[in-house]
């Protein structure tokens, strides 16, 4: 036989339900919100539908017969902080600001760095003025050398003969077909490929700021040459 209620424990017990219900919807809401804040979040910020970076290279052939030579930096907090790179939105084209400098050398001041401690830089490409790539950095570690977007960008950095800053034939000819890889490898458009100059206004690469014609050019160079990759990858 059941036990009957009082009336103050049956307003106890329905105080109770009504608690635990109102306490349940409450942390229901709070799981939508946070959801939808991350949703909102990740569109606003180009993470859902943008790459899944967990590579360290690019496996593909360059259109211009490149190879791309594996030389990563030692370790350490002033070039190669081994910060996880989560996502790729863009790629910074940069110059070394150097004129005859080699890719050898700025890949030897980057290496330095660890050692000297003066300055935090790095790039994780550098094309030499023979048209050599060498990857300094892997693609899935964040790079010193696009300031605000090193979180979510892929740097090059181009050799160049003179004070101009203006890129040899085959500089030029590496650095087009290497961004053009990069655009297929992670799902980039043209309006991802950007200059140092784009993100902080340093005037740099130097020749493709002053000289706003030969950047759209070269724009247009790189989405050509995507579009021969993705058709022999076809065929």
């Amino acid at each position: 036989m059941r036990k009957r209620l009082t009336r103050e424990e049956w307003h106890r017990r329905k105080r109770l339900k009504r608690t635990v219900l109102m306490t349940t919807v409450i942390i229901l809401m709070i799981v939508i919100i946070v959801f939808s804040i991350y949703f909102i979040s990740n569109i606003l910020y180009g993470n859902f539908g943008s790459n899944n970076v967990g590579k360290e290279e690019i496996m593909v052939t360059l259109p211009n017969g490149t190879e791309i030579q594996n030389r990563f930096l030692t370790p350490n907090p002033y070039s190669r902080p081994q910060t996880q790179l989560k996502r790729i939105n863009g790629v910074v084209i940069h110059y070394t600001a150097n004129p005859g400098s080699t890719a050898d050398n700025n890949r030897s001041y980057f290496e330095g760095l660890a050692t000297k401690k003066t300055t935090s830089a790095s790039s994780h490409y550098i094309i030499g003025l023979e048209g050599e790539i060498l990857q300094c950095i892997p693609l899935n570690e964040v790079s010193y050398a696009s300031n605000e977007r090193n979180d979510d960008t892929i740097a090059i950095e181009c050799c160049h003969m003179d004070e101009t800053g203006i890129f040899n034939a085959e500089t030029y000819a590496s650095l087009v077909s290497l961004t053009a890889a990069l655009c297929v490898e992670f799902d980039l458009k043209k309006k991802d490929i950007i200059r140092h100059y784009d993100i902080t206004g340093k005037l740099c690469p130097l020749y493709f700021v002053e000289h706003e014609d030969a950047w759209e050019a070269f724009k247009e160079d790189v989405m050509l040459k995507v579009g021969l990759i993705k058709e022999n990858a076809k065929g």
